[in-house]
């Protein structure tokens, strides 16, 4: 039986430009909330952080409520993955590194973006990671040109975290977004052969690679939500919303075209 072709939501000029705002405006976010971390702040004085700040900008937080998940931002601490639920008991520590996974809505339009940062000084192995990290969601922004493959994408990003001795997640992948915030089709950061899909200017995409320092391997705690790696080691992520546009993919999550705060 032939598998079901999934169906792309092509983007206009116009919904891009609101697509841009949206998630231009989560980046402008993100920047306040890197420039609140430091020793001794909550992942839950960071959720309120996020909301505050989208008060002021008149838009909507996109995770909260979305399927049923509790908080405004998604927080991953050390060996977090990714869907970690503020906590007024997580406490930031000298030494840690924190992801700060965030999306809003802006006229119905989504934004997704995420960071991983330290907490004060850090080791040269997480410093080391995040470094990686980054440099493979730009791996895979330079792959996404128009007529690539999805598995171009992947394969990019694979080959950059592997090659520095690092593995990556599988359990969860990038994913298109526009009126929602999880569109077809979905963006592995791994190669596999079966992603044939060619990119095409209006495709709005989410890359976010996940990278571990040990097994690519995950477990689920008790609250269903926060993802951790398997052996306890330490994890990045890092995510922007992407648009493929005739020129190349330009990248949408950028500070300075957001709404501004009152």
């Amino acid at each position: 039986m032939r598998a079901r072709r999934a169906e792309i939501m092509l983007k206009s000029e116009k919904d891009i430009e609101q697509m841009r705002i949206a998630a231009s405006t989560t980046s402008e976010i993100v920047d306040e909330l890197v420039a609140a971390v430091a020793p001794g702040i909550s992942t839950l004085d960071l959720d309120r952080l996020a909301e505050e700040a989208c008060r002021r900008r008149g838009v909507t937080p996109a995770f909260k409520g979305l399927y049923g998940f509790p908080s405004c931002l998604c927080v991953a601490v050390n060996d977090v993955v990714v869907h970690g639920i503020p906590s007024a008991g997580v406490v930031l520590r000298e030494g840690d590194i924190i992801g700060l996974d965030f999306g809003v809505v802006y006229r119905g339009w989504y934004g997704d973006h995420a960071r991983t940062v330290a907490v004060g000084a850090v080791d040269e192995e997480s410093s080391r990671l995040v470094a990686v990290t980054k440099q493979a969601l730009q791996a895979g922004f330079e792959a996404c040109q128009p007529g690539n493959r999805l598995r171009d994408v992947g394969s990019a990003v694979q080959r950059c975290a592997e090659g520095a001795g690092y593995s990556v997640v599988r359990d969860f992948v990038g994913h298109g977004i526009g009126r929602r915030l999880h569109e077809e089709p979905s963006v592995y950061n791994y190669f596999d052969r079966e992603q044939l899909m060619r990119l095409r200017a209006g495709m709005v995409l989410c890359l976010e690679p996940m990278v571990n320092i040990g097994t690519a391997d995950v477990r689920l705690l008790a609250d269903e939500w926060t993802a951790v790696t398997a052996d306890g080691r330490r994890s990045a992520h890092f995510e922007h919303t992407i648009a493929i546009t005739p020129a190349g993919p330009e990248v949408l999550s950028i500070s300075g075209a957001g709404v501004r705060a009152a």
